[in-house]
């Protein structure tokens, strides 16, 4: 890593910590999603429906998800829009250090604290209220990895079509509600009729959700979920790079 590119990321980071209300959104909001839910004493009871699980299990793999679209569609369209929208990108395609730095110093943090924000949600979880951890954990880890890029990639496109701040934002919140309902924060995916499973199931994050729990029960993903966040991400990702305009 260069020195100008640390520089980028290091100014960046400090300008990331003092944003509160994203932090709060990003960070603490899925974990205080979990812990409203979890004192629901219905939801700590074991249900035949679920297979012998409770409520309170599969909102662990919910929240982890919440969290990314927190920090992948909320949170970073306006702070990208924003810099284009100010001219921040055009100047520094004049300098020796390129606009793209400072875009994937953006995207780089906003997949820690997407990262952060899961693992603060399995840590509550486990101490809490008792949820296993992730059976499978390699499993675990890569359905994570593939549900932040395709999160972050849904962002970046919201963000490429989007010609201001205030535009992001709100093309933002329109992506925002589908999301959560494909994620399970509504309803947990793995409780809906098995028709609406399978539809959800084609989304980026209604797949992120059956690898998710497929690996917290102990096993490995299905390729066909893992194939399909992998496709949405490539397709978001080069429809980004498409439409994205640095002005």
């Amino acid at each position: 890593m260069t020195t100008a590119t640390t520089m980028v990321l290091r100014t960046e980071a400090r300008l990331f910590l003092r944003e509160p209300g994203s932090l709060f959104w990003m960070m603490v909001s899925p974990t205080l999603l979990l812990v409203i839910l979890g004192l629901i004493p219905s939801f700590r009871e074991v249900s035949e429906d679920l297979g012998g699980r409770r409520v309170i299990d599969l909102y662990v793999p919910v929240s982890v998800l919440f969290a990314l679209i927190m920090a992948g569609i909320q949170a970073m369209p306006p702070v990208l829009a924003g810099y284009r929208e100010r001219g921040i990108l055009r100047r520094m395609s004049t300098t020796p250090v390129r606009p793209g730095t400072l875009l994937t110093a953006q995207v780089a943090l906003h997949a820690v604290a997407a990262l952060v924000s899961s693992l603060l949600v399995i840590t509550v979880g486990r101490l809490a209220f008792g949820v296993a951890l992730p059976g499978n954990l390699p499993g675990y880890a890569l359905a994570l990895l593939l549900a932040v890029a395709a999160g972050l990639a849904l962002g970046a496109a919201v963000c490429a079509v989007s010609r201001s701040q205030k535009i992001a934002t709100a093309v933002g919140s329109a992506v925002f509600f589908p999301t959560m309902f494909t994620a399970g924060v509504w309803v947990p995916v793995q409780a809906m009729p098995d028709t609406l499973q399978r539809i959800v199931q084609l989304t980026p994050f209604g797949a992120a959700s059956q690898a998710l729990d497929a690996a917290a029960s102990g096993g490995w993903p299905g390729w066909a979920v893992l194939g399909t966040a992998v496709l949405w991400t490539v397709v978001l990702t080069a429809a980004s790079v498409r439409w994205f305009r640095w002005e």
